[in-house]
């Protein structure tokens, strides 16, 4: 009965990991330029310094335990999570702006092209649905509220960063992806075209056009889609228009990276950096809020917008902590820098650097 019973599940395990939403492991070709790269050492990409799976004192079992059976106030919200519905498809192409999605998913329009980096609009950040769903009202965009992507940009293709079904729907309306090394292995394997991935290692230039680049840049996190973690490249990127900077940070934990990118092409215009989803188990692969603080120092940002929270429940912290935490913290620093906290769909005007935003999450339950 037992050996019946590991082999169901074995069975099944097989049947869900053959999910084309997994991805596919790079090979061939791609895996020969990978293993090229500084970056790939060992079998696998490394961060720039040592960067353990966990903090000291701190185990798996440890952690498990905390989440299943540790009482915490994580503070899931009952309400709708306050948004706005901008029409994507009638904003004028030459309006400089950004829209943000809830977690790290966001639009911007700069230059006359158009940008979606990590999109996730499933209502799930797992690769088994419904494990792990989006706050109510976090969910209101779908792939039909978009007009046609110039560059698709992913940081690393964790599940919530890089969602199957989401890239799917948006297939006819992409036409250009730019990701790290190995990434683009999921693409092909879902069925697009060679010719329109463009896959880069860190410290790579990317001319878009003659007004615009994009150029990689370290940051501190690791990748993986299933069992195997770190096959693939995790990235942040820096966009330069003419006269205008952002800093677009993917997930990171606090490092040496943030001055060194502060120092090669800062100041910023505006800087989204990793805040949310945190644990000081985890702290090497997710800035703390203390850490946001130090980091937008270092990247020397005119403005920052601090991502990654407010959509999926992926920590222990309450679902608005950081936010408020953030906030304080900024407020409470030497020579704060303003944040932008707009609410999901709300339109940032990128070359407004007095726009104000309320602080919507407060009295939401």
């Amino acid at each position: 009965m037992i050996l019946t019973i590991v082999l169901l599940l074995v069975a099944l395990a097989i049947y869900i990991f053959q999910h084309p939403r997994y991805g596919k492991q790079p090979s061939g070709e791609r895996l020969a330029l990978m293993q090229k790269s500084p970056q790939f050492k060992n079998g696998k990409f490394e961060n720039i310094t040592f960067t353990p799976e966990l903090a000291e004192g701190y185990s798996f079992s440890k952690v498990l335990y905390e989440f299943l059976f540790k009482k915490v106030d994580r503070k899931i919200p009952t309400d709708n999570i306050p948004s706005i519905k901008t029409n994507l498809h009638e904003l004028p192409i030459d309006q400089d702006v950004l829209v943000w999605f809830g977690h790290s998913s966001y639009y911007i329009q700069l230059e006359g092209k158009r940008f979606l980096i990590d999109p996730v609009f499933s209502g799930n950040a797992s690769p088994i649905y419904g494990t792990t769903k989006a706050f109510k009202g976090t969910d209101i965009y779908t792939a039909s509220d978009f007009p046609e992507i110039d560059y698709l940009l992913i940081t690393h293709d964790h599940y919530d960063h890089l969602d199957y079904k989401t890239i799917m729907e948006l297939k006819p309306k992409i036409k250009q992806i730019i990701c790290a090394l190995g990434v683009g292995s999921h693409f092909e394997f879902w069925g697009f075209a060679k010719h329109i991935i463009i896959e880069k290692d860190w410290h790579e230039k990317i001319k878009l056009d003659e007004n615009m680049t994009l150029y990689t840049t370290p940051s501190r996190h690791f990748s993986g889609r299933s069992i195997k973690r770190c096959n693939t490249l995790w990235t942040s990127f820096v966009l330069e228009a003419n006269d205008f900077k952002m800093y677009l940070g993917g997930d990171s934990g606090y490092d040496t990276h943030y001055a060194e990118i502060g120092n090669k092409f800062g100041p910023f215009d505006i800087a989204l950096l990793d805040n949310g989803q945190y644990n000081p188990a985890w702290k090497y692969i997710h800035n703390l809020p203390e850490d946001v603080i130090k980091a937008m120092k270092d990247i020397k940002a005119k403005r920052v917008f601090p991502v990654h929270s407010s959509k999926f429940p992926l920590a222990l912290h309450p679902w608005d902590e950081p936010l408020i935490k953030v906030t304080q913290l900024n407020a409470a620093s030497e020579n704060p820098i303003p944040l932008v906290t707009p609410k999901i769909g709300e339109l940032v005007e990128l070359r407004n650097e007095k726009q104000e935003f309320q602080q919507w999450w407060k009295g939401v339950r």
